[in-house]
């Protein structure tokens, strides 16, 4: 069975794209009308901008989307069995499937972005990446600090990302280091997956109530429990909780190969996902 994977924030790159606009003109078309919907020259930033604005939290999410949905648009036999997503990525597999349209995800992202960006200038928090540690570990510590830090992105063994207040996140981060444990610091300026995205949520419930949502062609495994789902109903209301519950990205993988997956397309910019898959394999 095929499975097909989505990335969020973290792969983006300057010129994403650019080779499917020159080379397909379904790409063109579809990049053409991301401008238009969005009114504003998007193409222009993945193209063509600079990596700081391409790093804001609204950009970002929207190069990826749109790179995303349009990559499997020019794909021969698009065909999945099961896709997943990787946190802003959920999205992108979702118009991938029809669960919604193109123009009515990309609305989706940006309203996302932008509620999410709010919330990251009000509060100083961030990302780290914990390396060689166990899970256990991980959470007992988070459970610990007496501020606001979680478990946000179980990616692959040992490989777990922490988000929440700059103070704790520091915190539980030189504890990680004292047994020996490896950080990353992610050029994030939010805590994303975290208690303080809790405001986000009323407000992107508000709008998904304007989407248009379809039953999916094919199980998607969403990040809020690692389960494959299908009803639209389902997928509303993990969608909206995936704002503030961690990424069970490592445990979705699990499920889909024990649910008969034996290869994995990364449809996004970049190879991030093929490479957490391999080391959960």
């Amino acid at each position: 069975m095929k499975a097909y994977v989505f990335p969020g924030q973290g792969s983006q790159f300057i010129g994403m794209g650019k080779d499917l606009y020159t080379t397909s003109s379904v790409a063109k078309k579809l990049f053409r009308f991301s401008d238009e919907i969005l009114g504003f020259q998007m193409t222009s930033i993945m193209f063509n901008g600079t990596i700081k604005i391409l790093k804001n939290t609204k950009y970002t999410q929207l190069a990826i989307y749109i790179y995303s949905v349009i990559k499997t648009k020019t794909l021969n036999n698009f065909n999945p069995d099961m896709v997943a997503g990787h946190s802003l990525g959920e999205l992108s597999a979702l118009a991938s499937v029809d669960v919604f349209s193109f123009e009515e995800g990309l609305k989706l992202v940006l309203k996302r972005a932008l509620i999410m960006q709010k919330i990251c200038e009000s509060v100083h928090g961030g990302m780290a990446v914990v390396f060689g540690l166990e899970d256990e570990v991980i959470e007992e510590a988070c459970k610990r600090d007496h501020g606001i830090i979680v478990p946000a992105n179980y990616n692959c063994p040992k490989q777990l990302v922490v988000s929440g207040e700059y103070d704790s996140l520091k915190r539980v981060c030189n504890f990680f280091k004292r047994i020996g444990g490896k950080i990353f610091m992610l050029p994030v300026h939010g805590a994303f997956h975290s208690p303080i995205m809790e405001p986000a949520k009323n407000k992107l419930a508000n709008f998904i109530k304007t989407i248009s949502f379809k039953d999916s062609k094919c199980p998607i495994y969403q990040n809020v429990n690692a389960k494959p789902v299908k009803k639209y109903r389902n997928i509303k209301k993990n969608l909206i909780e995936q704002l503030t519950s961690p990424v069970k990205w490592k445990q979705s993988v699990e499920n889909m190969i024990n649910n008969g997956a034996r290869s994995f397309t990364d449809v996004g910019p970049g190879q991030i996902l093929q490479n957490l898959i391999r080391k959960i394999k």
